[in-house]
């Protein structure tokens, strides 16, 4: 992609896990290493990251020239959404050939100025999305999100599954809310399991990134604007995107300065 010389992944294969929490503050984790970073959310029936970042309702991207336009810039993160083009209550009632169709606009369209990173943030499942993202776009690896419940790990081993299938490496396993930590004690219980991320990556040859806590102060700041990579730059929490973003880092370029060489069957 003209503009952008790696593009990571994040997906689930299940929706309500915490992913476009992890992407946008993995992303910003990767900008506070240095690197020029951009976030495409990926998510056409319901697009998160415009909240997430602070984007207030109706600001639309400029136009770049003829059917190009630029991304807007966020916390010193280029971001594209579909939210940045429709009411955020317009609901986006459309096929699975639309909503492809759609996403390869954002893909094409976007002008995107000299990332060394651009995240994007997939919807949940195994669809119409991801095949275009695999046929479409020379990704250089995915990170998987996941909760240690058991029924988030099946979903998560179809994603992992769907990524080896078009020859795209997993860099990782994320445990989202894998301690439940009190706002007024601080005691920690892992109200959803324990271990799953870990016995997912042990189980596909992949390394687990970092676990996340299930914590009221993530949700606030994302849903203020805020995330926590902003709002904390100094946290526990922060640290921990800091150094899964350093793991990102190092893989793609174990793969080489270019990243690795991949095709996709049409």
């Amino acid at each position: 992609m003209e503009g952008v010389k790696h593009i990571v992944a994040v997906a689930s294969g299940k929706g309500g896990v915490g992913k476009s929490t992890v992407t946008v503050n993995l992303a910003l984790a990767m900008a506070a290493e240095g690197y020029r970073v951009g976030i495409l959310d990926a998510d056409i029936y319901g697009p998160s990251q415009a909240q997430m970042l602070g984007v207030g309702e109706g600001v639309r991207p400029q136009a770049a020239g003829e059917n190009r336009m630029y991304p807007l810039k966020a916390h010193g993160l280029q971001a594209m959404s579909m939210a940045f083009m429709v009411d955020v209550r317009e609901p986006m009632v459309w096929r699975g050939p639309m909503v492809a169709g759609a996403f390869q606009q954002l893909l094409s369209q976007t002008q995107w100025d000299d990332l060394d990173f651009l995240f994007i943030d997939m919807p949940p499942g195994t669809g119409d999305i991801q095949l275009t993202l695999a046929q479409k776009v020379p990704v250089d690896g995915a990170v998987i999100v996941t909760t240690p419940q058991d029924i988030a790990l099946l979903d998560a081993r179809k994603g992992i599954e769907m990524f080896r299938k078009v020859n795209v490496p997993v860099f990782g396993v994320v445990e989202n809310m894998s301690l439940h930590v009190c706002s007024n004690c601080g005691h920690g219980e892992p109200i959803f399991g324990e271990g799953g991320g870990e016995r997912i990556a042990n189980e596909y040859e992949t390394r687990l990134l970092g676990r996340l806590p299930l914590a009221l102060s993530i949700r606030e700041q994302v849903d203020g604007g805020r995330p926590t990579v902003v709002a904390e730059p100094d946290g526990e929490v922060t640290a921990t995107f800091r150094d899964m973003a350093r793991q990102v880092a190092e893989q793609v370029q174990g793969q080489g300065a270019e990243g690795p060489s991949i095709s996709f069957g049409d």
